[in-house]
């Protein structure tokens, strides 16, 4: 079958063949995915973020690309942390935040962007909830030419064989 052949609004099956327009569009989104992931990556670290991570998610689920995470000391902070990552994304990159979860409590702030998850923490969440220990097989993306300061860098980087 043939693009042309398709119905409106149908998915094409696994073996319809992906034109040369449709290899540049994925990879066009997979490199505006780490785009933000590293630009909210970097803006959580000018905020005093740390334990910095992104994580590769792209092996293990369809619906997001990358999870951002980083852990601040107050509420101020992670507040701060998030309004800029809004306003870089948003503003400067010119990305649309999908939705906001947990701003008003600031113990666990989730700022979706699609492909790019962002979990911002206060040091209890980030202990309990230990996304890195549940997606442990998720590939951590080196962020050491990202980082100015790579004492903030998640000790998951290190542990990378």
């Amino acid at each position: 079958m043939n693009h042309s052949d398709e119905k409106a609004g149908e998915v094409p099956d696994k073996e319809t063949v992906v034109d040369g327009s449709d290899v540049e569009a994925l990879k066009h989104q997979k490199e505006r995915s780490l785009q933000l992931a590293l630009a909210a990556i970097q803006t959580a670290e000018d905020n005093g973020g740390r334990d910095l991570l992104v994580l590769d998610m792209r092996d293990h689920t369809s619906l997001f690309d990358y999870f951002v995470i980083a852990t601040g000391s107050s509420r101020r902070q992670l507040h701060a942390m998030s309004e800029e990552i809004d306003h870089k994304l948003e503003d400067d990159l010119h990305d649309k935040r999908m939705s906001i979860e947990g701003y008003d409590a600031s113990r666990w702030i989730v700022l979706d962007y699609g492909t790019v998850v962002v979990h911002l923490f206060d040091d209890e969440m980030r202990e309990y909830y230990s996304l890195e220990s549940l997606w442990a097989d998720a590939r951590p993306v080196d962020l050491s030419e990202v980082l100015a300061d790579s004492s903030k860098m998640h000790r998951s980087m290190f542990e990378q064989s």
